[in-house]
């Protein structure tokens, strides 16, 4: 957020010293430890259920990997070359400030999953962070990219609709390499949380034995899904 003000009077070309050091130091290793980290949960996860490649780790384990994964494990590659001065010449810090803002909904979706192996799913707090995943997903993930346009065209003096056209090609197929894997989480989100709405509905509506039953059917589906 900081980046993003302090750059915000030329959003092209005005440099702020945040910017490059937050990506050297914290966004690179960052990126490399969340995709380590989240190869070792898809190795242990399959470890677990048995599948006989999964006895240690191989090239057919990470290649099963980034195959199953391959949104992500492109997003995490795409944001640091972005991102990573040397690439964008030292250009567009502003931009990078506001793609910063992607990570604001993640402290959130990491709490829902904590709150449902804790088995809180039907707690208050649940459904207000379920709440604030969504909002926070729309705002920072995917509302981010019109508001980026509307402040390079407003930059330039051109209209929104016309800074796609005042834009290279480059760019625009970045920003929607960026955009569409955010576009398809949300909507995966959204399913997500009417199918919990229901379940709770319908746990709601039902005896006592059939809710608990619904809540372990709803904590192993969700177990499931991770």
């Amino acid at each position: 957020m900081a980046t993003a003000q302090g750059t915000q009077p030329r959003v092209k070309g005005q440099q702020h010293w945040l910017a490059p050091y937050f990506v050297i130091w914290y966004g690179v290793p960052y990126m490399a430890y969340d995709l380590y980290a989240m190869y070792l949960s898809h190795y242990y996860r399959f470890q677990v259920k048995g599948h006989e490649d999964y006895k240690r780790h191989s090239l057919s384990t990470v290649n099963s990997f980034v195959r199953k994964e391959f949104l992500l494990v492109l997003h995490h590659i795409v944001i640091v070359v972005c991102f990573y001065p040397f690439f964008r010449k030292d250009q567009g810090d502003f931009f990078v400030g506001c793609l910063f803002l992607t990570e604001l909904s993640t402290p959130f979706v990491s709490m829902g999953k904590i709150l449902i192996q804790l088995s809180l799913q039907d707690c208050r707090l649940h459904k207000a962070n379920g709440g604030m995943v969504l909002l926070t997903f729309f705002a920072c993930r995917i509302a981010l990219f019109p508001y980026m346009y509307w402040m390079y065209g407003r930059h330039y003096g051109i209209p929104l609709y016309g800074v796609p056209f005042h834009l290279s090609l480059a760019a625009n197929l970045g920003n929607s390499c960026i955009l569409a894997p955010q576009v398809y989480w949300f909507v995966l989100l959204c399913r997500k949380g009417f199918r919990l709405y229901q379940r709770s509905r319908c746990r709601g509506d039902a005896p006592a034995p059939a809710r608990a039953a619904a809540t372990a059917a709803a904590v192993t589906d969700n177990t499931k899904g991770e």
